[in-house]
């Protein structure tokens, strides 16, 4: 009996948790369904991270450039330490020819912009969907929570089916829990892509500044 009503109470706070959250988060941003502590910015601006020259229109055709396609992704690509990302930008830099350098490097600002706000977008709409996901989990631990416990006020069910159900209920809150664990993680993505976006276009900046 104490498994039990410590399941009940274990599902009513997990299933209250995002439900209660939600709210106050979203009070921020203009999307209800936005369940990050950070503001919701769906698509970026490059002012934010490039403060030099304005790119040449030709920079906008970087993906029709296999080579050029290949170096943004790989920079972009998060499980690449900043460090060596930054060192590998140095190092395509000193293999350009020198009437080709400025060209090209601008033509990475914009590659590496354009891949990574549209990675950063689609992980914004993930989290849009995966908080959703939650409200309904949440919703459906509160109906099963209510269930079992007029189940327990009837006084007549059989205890196999009381242990059933409340074993069911123990795991889904167990992956209600699990989830608002990981959402926490998965809101910090979008600030990461910004902030190495930033570093990397910086260095950029610092090799065309040398270069001159």
């Amino acid at each position: 009996m104490k498994y039990m009503q410590s399941v009940l109470l274990a599902a009513a706070a997990a299933a209250a948790c995002l439900a209660a959250a939600m709210p106050a988060k979203a009070a921020s941003n203009t999307d209800p369904d936005w369940p990050c502590i950070q503001r919701k910015v769906p698509e970026l601006s490059l002012g934010q991270f490039w403060t030099g020259e304005e790119l040449p229109e030709s920079a906008r055709g970087w993906s029709s450039d296999g080579d050029m396609t290949a170096l943004v992704r790989e920079l972009s690509a998060r499980r690449l330490p900043l460090e060596d990302a930054q060192r590998e930008i140095r190092d395509y830099a000193a293999d350009i020819s020198p009437d080709q350098l400025h060209d090209r490097m601008l033509t990475l600002v914009q590659g590496l912009f354009d891949h990574m706000n549209m990675e950063r977008s689609q992980i914004i709409s993930g989290i849009g969907r995966y908080a959703r996901k939650q409200v309904e989990l949440a919703t459906a631990l509160r109906k099963e929570s209510a269930e079992l416990d007029a189940l327990h006020a009837k006084g007549d069910v059989e205890e196999a089916q009381l242990t059933r159900i409340t074993d069911h209920l123990a795991f889904q809150t167990r992956i209600f829990e699990e989830r608002v664990q990981s959402l926490t993680f998965v809101c910090e993505v979008p600030t990461l892509i910004e902030q190495r976006l930033y570093q990397l276009t910086k260095t950029i900046s610092e090799v065309l500044a040398q270069k001159e």
